[in-house]
């Protein structure tokens, strides 16, 4: 197995598993250091600020969002009654990318911002291809008649067969539906991701 990817690299340093793929997952099990490290290699004690960094950096490669798409997302998390990381996290989950992977329809958030890219899906049947799309509780997902053919889809369901996707989405996998049934709790949202830090590091700009 190779190790020096760019996309190995960026788990490695970030030390979590960002693109979702089980490789990065065996990767980071053999190899639970940064690049260009040892085993033994002394890390120096790391900042708040480096540590703040860290955690925004890796939370923004994880949904696959630009800087400018992830800070514009904070911002209009703090504009919002509630506290702002846990509002900031469901927005973050409320992305129609996002929702087709954590249904069980994707194997990665990249692949699944590429079949949305691609037309692959109708959000209360109109067709919609715009990753960043938001859900609402209520709205049925689907996908295309035309697509429900490609040898991809039938991978990544037997990739799937014991997924359990989260209690905000009901999930049909025969149809290839998903209902948004409620809007997704704090407990709901990628656990990797101390949200709290992320907060801290934009409350410093």
């Amino acid at each position: 197995m190779k190790y020096t990817g760019p996309k190995a690299k960026r788990c490695r340093r970030q030390g979590a598993n960002i693109f979702g793929a089980d490789k990065y997952d065996k990767i980071l099990q053999r190899k639970p250091y940064g690049p260009g490290k040892g085993p033994k290699t002394r890390a120096t004690r790391p900042s708040e600020y480096c540590k703040q960094l860290k955690e925004k950096q890796k939370a923004r490669d994880m949904y696959g969002l630009s800087e400018r798409q992830f800070r514009i997302l904070y911002a209009e998390a703090t504009k919002k009654e509630g506290q702002t990381g846990e509002t900031f996290k469901q927005l973050l989950e409320r992305r129609l990318d996002n929702v087709i992977y954590r249904a069980g329809l994707a194997l990665t958030r990249m692949q699944a911002r590429q079949f949305v890219n691609h037309g692959h899906f109708q959000v209360n049947g109109v067709r919609v291809s715009v990753p960043s799309y938001r859900v609402r509780p209520g709205e049925v997902i689907i996908l295309r008649e035309r697509n429900k053919r490609s040898p991809v889809y039938g991978t990544i369901l037997d990739a799937h067969e014991k997924y359990m996707p989260p209690k905000w989405l009901k999930v049909d996998s025969g149809a290839m539906k998903v209902e948004v049934v409620s809007l997704p709790l704090p407990d709901d949202a990628e656990q990797a991701i101390d949200v709290r830090q992320v907060v801290e590091f934009y409350s410093r700009t």
